[in-house]
């Protein structure tokens, strides 16, 4: 039997393969982060903006606080800055791509040093599983359920701006849980020889700070931590609370401190003029009264996330309704085709772009008294909730983006669902039934996604 060792590096392997090849052509149209971090070497925080000459351009940039706006800045309170502008997201992303840029400048992909790290995080994600369970099996069909049955694949093969940050995120997040899941097996072996119940559980800081890092790439990868309060050193919730919080606030602080010297606000103000850019022009999707993020968002997005699937239009229209046909597979597959179905661009159910979620089920039915599954859960419940509460759902997608910053956690339950699944015979049949459809569906996403240039 190979070792654990080496059936990650061969995920790895494989997954870097798929994820680079599922998308060759590159463009590189989003590319905030390499834009940022050449900034940095330039000696600004501010990017040069707006660019429409040279090796790259970025004049069609949304997603930026142009400091060319003189009425924009004196509201803000920001330096009026001809030709300049900033990146509104955390900058953990741009950290990251430093030594490229510094090899490559402009030229740098950002999308390709997406699709190789998220390639890394499948094999990321079967490290974590097999402290999650001691049964390979589920622990190799749970792995392959992340690379290929999730938007994990989507969000790493395309690598524009916005799935940098979450593959990156993601990363952190396997790192983070497995430390957690480490620091705890390692503590309950030494309490085993000896009394450590006074002892602060110092490896319980590490988790946090992975947790908090990942922060640095998504934000909303701060509501997985009610996990921490389950799962980790310390033996009691708030003992392991504590030791993960305070990691966690390590990395915020910095974050605190670059926008504070950035922008002068403890947020950056770019999310909200982002917001209202967007609802402007589509007053029938957002609310110009709510906030950027507002409680009574769940109640209008929470359809995208559940319920929404894909659509029948006319060839290069948005939503434009047309006459189907009776070749099936060609309308599923074929762009030109008169009538295809494709993926709804402004999101699909998470069920149905991933069958392999109701799995957890049967985790949530019988290991419920267990604390990983009840932290798990919480993580995927938190986070799920306060990216329904934000006013704009990601698109333009396949699935729902979104679910990256929770996927780490389900992954948790999706396995621990298959354990249980595996003590019946139907569960042994339905369980690779549901992995399989969700790896043949995420193939279909990630072709009309490459097919449509989103």
């Amino acid at each position: 039997m190979l070792g654990p060792g080496v059936v990650g590096l061969a995920f790895i392997v494989v997954a870097i393969a798929v994820y680079v090849l599922s998308n060759p052509n590159r463009y590189g149209f989003y590319d905030h982060f390499v834009w940022q971090a050449q900034a940095w070497l330039d000696g600004s925080a501010a990017i040069r903006y707006p660019v429409s000459e040279g090796i790259r351009a970025n004049d069609y940039y949304q997603d930026v606080l142009d400091l060319g706006d003189q009425a924009l800045t004196a509201r803000l309170g920001l330096p009026y800055q001809p030709g300049n502008a900033l990146v509104p997201f955390p900058p953990l992303p741009a950290v990251l791509l430093l030594p490229f840029v510094a090899i490559w400048g402009l030229a740098t992909s950002g999308a390709l040093v997406a699709a190789v790290l998220g390639g890394i995080n499948v094999g990321l994600c079967w490290r974590m599983l097999t402290r999650v369970t001691d049964r390979r099996g589920a622990a190799f069909m749970g792995t392959i359920t992340y690379g290929f049955g999730t938007v994990a694949w989507y969000a790493a093969m395309l690598g524009t701006t916005w799935f940098q940050a979450h593959v990156l995120a993601s990363t952190l997040l396997f790192l983070s849980i497995t430390a957690a899941l480490d620091a705890e097996r390692r503590e309950a072996i030494e309490g085993a020889g000896r009394a450590i119940a006074g002892r602060f559980p110092i490896r319980g800081i590490w988790a946090g700070l992975l947790l908090g890092l990942a922060c640095l790439s998504r934000l909303t990868a701060l509501f997985n931590a009610p996990f921490y309060a389950f799962v980790g050193p310390g033996r009691t919730w708030l003992r392991r609370s504590v030791a993960a919080g305070f990691g966690t606030l390590l990395p915020l602080l910095v974050l605190v401190a670059y926008n504070l010297a950035t922008t002068g606000h403890v947020f950056h103000p770019a999310y909200d003029h982002i917001r209202e850019i967007e609802t402007k022009p589509a007053p029938e999707l957002y609310h110009a009264d709510w906030g950027t993020e507002d409680p009574r968002y769940i109640l209008v997005n929470w359809p995208v996330m559940l319920l929404y699937g894909p659509v029948q239009a006319e060839p290069g229209a948005f939503n434009s309704p047309c006459t189907p046909t009776t070749d099936l597979l060609d309308q599923l597959w074929n762009a030109d085709s008169p009538c295809p179905i494709r993926p709804d661009a402004m999101g699909m159910s998470i069920f149905l772009t991933t069958p392999a979620y109701l799995l957890i089920l049967p985790a949530l039915l019988f290991g419920w008294r267990r604390r990983i599954v009840v932290g798990a859960s919480l993580a995927v419940l938190c986070t799920a909730l306060a990216a329904l509460a934000h006013f704009s759902q990601g698109w333009v997608q396949f699935g729902y983006r979104f679910s990256n910053d929770f996927a780490p956690f389900a992954m948790i339950l999706v396995t621990l669902g298959i354990v249980e699944a595996g003590r019946w015979r139907i569960g042994r049949v339905v369980a690779p039934v549901l992995v399989v459809a969700s790896v043949v569906i995420n193939l279909w996403g990630v072709h009309w996604g490459v097919a449509q240039g989103w």
